[in-house]
């Protein structure tokens, strides 16, 4: 080959580029971002909405249908919608088609965002409008405590000192903190003051609006000098808010502390967090985008003793949940799987051939390889994952392949007494056809993979790529750098088979002529069984093929079916939902007796850190991000990291289970996922099972869907099966006499303004601002009854009313009505239509089998379906089964490409039957393997079995090439089906046998 020619002629050119090689790939594989999967670049919007004290309902109907419908009007490449409407608080997730412009996405989503403005509800603010992927996870928690600071102060270093510094980490997405209490500005009110007065909270917000402002004077010119003239608009303190002037009535002015107080305080608290039982305030650092999760959390670790030297000394920043541990883990054990397999490869090659020389030439291939094609994918930008690394682990046995073959045909042609560059040459041209096929039959079959759509396309093509770049390197490399290192290394070496000596005292070749002598017997063993084989070759076909077709048929049915092989990371999440309602104070007091009954499950040598996150946290952002999917105060997320060395956490989620079952009756449980790899995998939903009822018709729906959710239950191994959506979230309706209130000089408007004010405070419809001039930070003024003040149905008909056409003040007692009820705490949109969902996860059972289950009854329960409505299965499940498709039509295509291949290259359609009847062997024994060491079928074990396909067939290529050579030079179909069948092939053959030529002469 004129490539061997041109490496023979110019030697120094391919070692200078192999150590150009050795000297670049460390760099770039320092400088390639590291993660535990490939970047999921699936595009996400989210827009979330804010509107305090308007409930789930409202929000919905008011605010996120008319977005929805909006958006399918102007936004192109929309694949789906999703929402969640809660108590204040929307999120709606635009989720776009793989190869739309995200840029273009924003703008639109933006824009029409911005329109529909004066279609919302007065007071309505802008919306925010986040950009994310399937990667966006948490990658670590930092707890904010400290002995003498409040919860305010937590919140408030949190918020605004801590955030702003670590978002300059790049790749760091910081939503708002969690837990804590928000500093505002909190205007306390008196209703019974404000009843002796003669006001109402309207009066008291319209007075701070116009008394605190910010309005510029702008300059003045005197004498010589032009003056900055500004004026006293904002106080300077807190306590000075407290004389602003009311209303004069006769002689006296009403100021604000004769109404109430104004304090430096906090809102209503909506989410607590806890570390270890103590008040806490909590940051997440999510990765953004293409980063490297390591390097995120090594740039935050680096940046907070320079942060926390600006903060108050007390205070405390715990690094918790750090995910980087899990990602290193990942990355070194299969960087250490990879490393042994090398070194047995290597020591394998050494046994067989028994010459130290021949192997350090094959084993130069292995990391030259690997290194090459992590240059190429780090110039693609791809990442050092998981995925990419398992294919090259995949790969190493079979790097070696290209060099093996090279170099033991180099040795057959110098045992004829050729030249060592003679011997070179002809080694090379001899198998270059069949070595190259070879390698191409490996490499074609990871070609589907190219054509995979949705998540397993992200996953899947980077394993793919780094194959067939190691392979296709391997491939070169055996061309170029083998014959090179051949040139010199084995030049002079000739005879150092033949001094093989049994007398010798040497260890190693003691060790060799052992197994010299071990496998000449097993090879006369096979010679005779191959012999046999062959004299009996219409009943041994049949008996394969049967055999091998029944294994397949018998095991396949037995093999459980998972997305991706379960990882114990030492953390399992908790959620809990306690009765629709319930206040956070008792949910908060529900965590002290669920982590009391968690710590007497958990050893206490094995208990690490419990955290819980109680309630909504206070800003949509986190809302948008998070997969536990709380609804209101009454849910609670616990997460629990256990110590290295802990016991099997399954085993202690299982016994979770059942305990916190029958301890809490009433209360609902589900473990979510808590790892970074399952966290992807179920791409934001909280369990690997959705069953969505999907139907206008929502009392309906929900009949229904109680009823699926018992049948589901009863299905063995669904674990933590129940539905989402709450019906029964108490509610007070207030019924206003419209009549008696007009009677009475006031509108619906003025009642509906003095209820905001005093239940939800005056920030949503009229928004001030205070300025603390010693931290630069604006606070936010509200305006707000205290909660222990209107704790009874007769101080909310007490609230005061009054309004510009009234009067005289009245209470709402003598304009309304007050009655109770229940509703939705949050709802949900699919498609803009309203959805039920029935989530669940799997317990002791593999996912494939607990869908198919799931799916049977499915299919009897749509014929009972309301009219309208549709039911279909989300989640891992979903994808499970998009991947499990794809890889399988892949595998039967990457069949019909390698047999195109072998056809084109044997000219002949007969031969490249021959050669793929080793697959269904394969296939056999990839399932028995699977069945023997209770291994449920992946999507992994599905790539593994891809690959299969390539090994097996270039084996089978060598085998019928060598045969049909053997037929050229004369000899019957049988007699060269014996030699070639008996010649051993790559690393299966024995080529320093003591009592024969050097390097492979073969019995005469």
């Amino acid at each position: 080959m004129w490539i061997v020619a041109l490496a023979l002629r110019r030697p120094y050119t391919f070692v200078v580029l192999a150590i150009l090689l050795l000297i670049l790939g460390p760099i770039v594989i320092l400088r390639t971002p590291t993660d535990v999967f490939p970047n999921i670049n699936i595009p996400v919007v989210s827009i979330v909405w804010n509107y305090g004290g308007l409930n789930a309902q409202e929000m919905s109907a008011r605010i996120v249908t008319i977005t929805e419908r909006a958006l399918t009007t102007l936004v192109d490449d929309i694949s789906h919608i999703e929402s969640q409407s809660l108590n204040g608080v929307a999120v709606v997730k635009v989720f776009f088609q793989p190869d739309a412009k995200i840029e273009k996405a924003i703008a639109q989503v933006t824009a029409i965002s911005q329109t529909q403005l004066r279609q919302l509800p007065p007071g309505t603010t802008p919306p925010l409008v986040i950009s994310y992927n399937a990667s966006s996870v948490p990658i670590l928690q930092l707890a904010m405590s400290g002995q003498g600071l409040s919860e305010q102060q937590l919140n408030d270093l949190a918020l605004n000192f801590v955030r702003t510094r670590l978002i300059t980490v790049p790749g760091a997405a910081v939503p708002y903190p969690y837990g804590g209490k928000t500093r505002q500005v909190q205007v306390d009110l008196d209703m019974p003051a404000l009843q002796s007065k003669g006001l109402s909270p309207v009066d008291v917000v319209n007075a701070i609006s116009a008394q605190n402002l910010i309005l510029p004077a702008g300059t003045s010119k005197i004498g010589e000098l032009e003056y900055d003239v500004d004026i006293n608009g904002s106080p300077q303190r807190v306590e000075e808010l407290n004389d602003l002037p009311i209303r004069r009535v006769g002689a006296t002015t009403i100021y604000i502390r004769d109404i109430g107080h104004v304090r430096d305080g906090f809102p209503p608290q909506t989410n607590i967090v806890r570390v270890n039982g103590q008040r806490a305030s909590l940051v997440t650092v999510q990765k953004a985008g293409n980063a490297s999760t390591l390097d995120i959390v090594d740039g935050i670790k680096a940046l907070l003793p320079r942060i926390q030297a600006a903060l108050p000394p007390e205070l405390k920043i715990d690094p918790l949940a750090d995910q980087s541990l899990f990602v290193r883990a990942s990355i070194n054990g299969v960087l250490k799987e990879a490393s042994i397999a090398a070194c047995l490869t290597g020591l394998m090659i050494l046994l067989f051939l028994g010459n130290w020389r021949s192997t350090v030439i094959i084993a130069v291939s292995i990391p030259l390889s690997i290194l090459t094609s992590i240059v190429v994918m780090s110039a693609l930008g791809e990442t050092i994952n998981i995925m990419t690394l398992g294919g090259l682990a995949l790969a190493v046995g079979i790097l070696v392949d290209d060099a093996t073959v090279e170099i033991e045909n180099i040795n057959r042609n110098i045992a004829q007494g050729k030249e060592i560059q003679h011997a070179i040459l002809d080694g090379a041209a001899q198998i270059a056809v069949p070595a190259f096929v070879s390698t191409l039959a490996i490499c074609i079959v990871f070609v589907p993979m190219f054509f995979l759509t949705g998540v397993a396309r992200y996953l899947f093509v980077p394993l793919a790529e780094a194959v067939v770049f190691a392979m296709l390197a391997s491939y070169l490399l055996s061309r170029t750098l083998v014959p090179t290192m051949a040139k010199y290394l084995l030049r002079g070496h000739e005879h150092e088979a033949e001094q093989l000596d049994e007398q010798s005292r040497n260890p190693l070749v003691k060790l060799q002529v052992r197994f010299e002598h071990a496998f000449e017997r097993f090879r006369d063993s096979y010679h005779a069984l191959l012999q046999g084989a062959l004299e009996h070759r219409r009943a041994f076909l049949w008996a394969f093929f049967i055999a091998c077709f029944g294994s397949c048929l018998l095991l396949v049915p037995w093999l459980g079916r998972d997305f991706f092989p379960s990882v114990d990371a030492g953390q399992f999440k908790l959620h809990l939902h306690g009765r629709a309602g319930t206040r956070i104070e008792e949910t908060a007091r529900l965590c002290d007796l669920v982590d009391n009954t968690i710590r007497e499950q958990i050893p206490p040598g094995e208990m690490g850190t419990i955290i819980d996150n109680v309630g909504l946290p206070y800003s949509g952002i986190n809302l948008s991000y998070s997969n536990s999917a709380p609804t209101g105060p009454a849910d609670a997320d616990i997460l629990v990291s256990l110590k290295a060395g802990h016991g099997p956490t399954p085993k202690y989620v299982h016994a979770l289970r059942k305990v916190l079952k029958n301890k809490f009756p009433g209360v609902d449980f589900a473990f979510l996922p808590a790892d970074i790899v399952s966290q992807i995998l179920n791409f934001g939903l909280p369990s690997p099972i959705d069953i969505q009822i999907t139907g206008n018709n929502l009392e309906q729906n929900r009949r229904f869907a109680d009823g699926l959710l018992q049948q589901v239950r009863l299905v063995p191994g669904t674990a933590d099966m129940r539905i989402q959506q709450p019906f029964d979230e108490p509610f007070l309706h207030i019924n206003v006499d419209r009549t008696k209130a007009q009677l009475a000089g006031y509108t619906q408007r003025d009642i509906a303004q003095n209820l905001l004010i005093s239940l939800s405070g005056s920030f949503q419809t009229s928004p001030t601002f205070w300025l603390n001039p010693k931290n630069g930070v604006s606070y936010s003024i509200a305006t707000q009854s205290p909660q222990y003040r209107l704790d009874s149905l007769p101080a909310l008909e007490n609230i005061n009313v009054t309004g510009p056409g009234s009067v005289r003040p009245e209470i709402l007692a003598s304009l309304a009505s007050i009655s109770r009820g229940s509703g939705m705490s949050v709802v949900s949109h699919y498609d803009i239509q309203p959805v039920i969902d029935i989530y669940g996860s799997v317990q002791g059972r593999d996912l494939g089998g607990v869908s198919d289950d799931i799916g049977k009854i499915l299919d009897q329960a749509r014929k009972q379906l309301p009219r309208g409505s549709e039911l279909t299965m989300r989640g891992q499940v979903q994808t499970m089964v998009s991947s499990y498709s794809g890889l399988l039509f892949g595998l039967a295509f990457s069949i019909l490409l390698v047999y195109f291949l072998i056809v084109v290259n044997f000219q002949s359609w007969l031969d490249p039957f021959i050669i793929i009847a080793a697959l269904p062997a394969a296939l056999a024994g990839i399932c028995w393997f699977l069945f023997i060491t209770h291994t449920n079928l992946s999507v992994p074990a599905l790539t593994g079995t891809i690959m299969c396909m390539g090994v097996a067939t270039a084996n089978s290529i060598l085998v019928v090439s060598f045969a049909k050579e053997q037929m050229d030079e004369g000899k019957n179909a049988v007699e060269a089906a014996l030699s070639a069948g008996f010649t051993p092939r790559l690393l299966n053959r024995a080529r320093h046998r003591y009592h024969h030529k050097y390097f492979g002469l073969e019995r005469s």
